[in-house]
């Protein structure tokens, strides 16, 4: 599990996500949206809804936004028909990229990708280019809130958890892809609340990067999840966050 969370972590270090909220909030939408289309509107009935939508009140996206969203989904608003699609990539240094993606144009998608990854020392792969350096798992994060490791491993375990983890200010709890949602229940309904849940493609093995590579493959990650397309990129990498410049 080493270095699963390392992009996440180098986004939060350089404040990234702040700066780029509306963005944040197109992609939160977006999968609202496909997650109504694939399971119904209503989230009592649809956990993959239920979690986008929780994902998104935590990053305050607008009531109004979220049920325009699930209303497009449904077919009670004219929508765009977005495709879920799957890139695989290596970036500066050797590391293998997996580029999750919601397009209404995956012509259009594949290219603006392949077109950061040249600019930015890359390239992209054919499938199952790397995908077999990666297992795919639900990932729930929880602030620690002055709780200690060993006091929630029992009830996480218990809600169905495979493993918990402590990664700085927040306890990394992860499940089997299909238990994802039902965990999340399992942990609310014992006061554990998730800041976020989602499926990631979590390396099974790492690639140490530093000094210009290393600002190179940020500059890259960064570059890909700007483009609208792209919901999440994950990454088999290792850095010394402080190296980092500032820039």
């Amino acid at each position: 599990m080493a270095g699963h969370s390392k992009w996440k972590q180098i986004k939060h270090y350089k404040a990234a996500a702040d700066a780029k909220r509306g963005a944040i909030f197109t992609k939160l939408l977006r999968e609202i949206t496909v997650a109504a289309k694939a399971g119904g509107g209503d989230p009592d009935g649809n956990p993959r809804l239920r979690t986008a939508i929780e994902n998104a009140k935590a990053q305050s996206c607008p009531k109004e936004n979220i049920e325009r969203a699930i209303k497009k989904g449904t077919g009670e608003l004219e929508g765009v028909d977005y495709t879920e699609v799957l890139y695989e990539a290596y970036g500066p240094g050797g590391v293998a990229l997996m580029i999750q993606a919601l397009t209404d144009n995956p012509t259009r998608t594949v290219a603006e990708i392949r077109a950061k990854l040249s600019r930015g020392g890359g390239n992209l792969g054919t499938s199952n280019s790397v995908a077999f350096m990666f297992d795919r798992k639900g990932i729930i994060t929880i602030a620690t809130n002055g709780r200690d490791e060993d006091a929630i491993m029992e009830p996480v375990l218990e809600a169905g958890a495979e493993d918990l983890a402590r990664e700085d200010d927040h306890f990394v709890v992860t499940t089997a892809p299909a238990d994802l949602h039902a965990v999340k229940q399992g942990l609310e309904q014992v006061g554990l609340i998730a800041q976020d849940a989602t499926l990631s493609w979590i390396p099974t093995n790492t690639v140490r990067v530093e000094g210009a590579t290393a600002d190179q493959l940020i500059k890259l990650l960064e570059a890909i999840e700007d483009l609208d397309d792209v919901q999440k990129v994950d990454a088999n990498f290792d850095m010394d966050v402080s190296e980092l410049s500032a820039g």
